[in-house]
């Protein structure tokens, strides 16, 4: 059960955010230009997050999500410290702790998790 909750959680959270970037609210695009990206940039963004939560949903790429996934987590911390908005850090160490769980849960565990 673990095992599902947690990849799932991982899954959802992934999607969820990735959609809110892929949109690009004027507010998003905004934060991206303040932080030195191009307008476009959240969309760039946003899909990779959801590409993050496909790889995550199987097996067989569960391993390439994770190591993608902590690749954009580590990009948007550094991005947050540089600018000082530690605001973003919270919510960013909820991302890196699904990503753990998942890795815990997918490496005691080697089937497709169901709910």
């Amino acid at each position: 059960m673990f095992y599902a909750v947690s990849i799932w959680l991982a899954v959802i959270a992934f999607f969820g955010a990735g959609l809110v970037n892929a949109i690009g609210l004027p507010a998003t695009q905004e934060t991206f230009v303040r932080w030195g990206y191009p307008r476009w940039w959240c969309r760039v963004t946003g899909g990779s997050e959801m590409a993050v939560a496909i790889l995550i949903a199987f097996p067989a790429t569960r391993g390439m999500g994770l190591i993608f996934g902590a690749v954009i987590i580590a990009a948007a911390v550094l991005t947050a410290l540089r600018h000082r908005e530690f605001a973003h850090l919270a919510p960013l160490a909820l991302f890196a702790t699904l990503l753990m769980l998942t890795e815990a849960a997918s490496s005691t565990s080697g089937s497709f998790p169901a709910l």
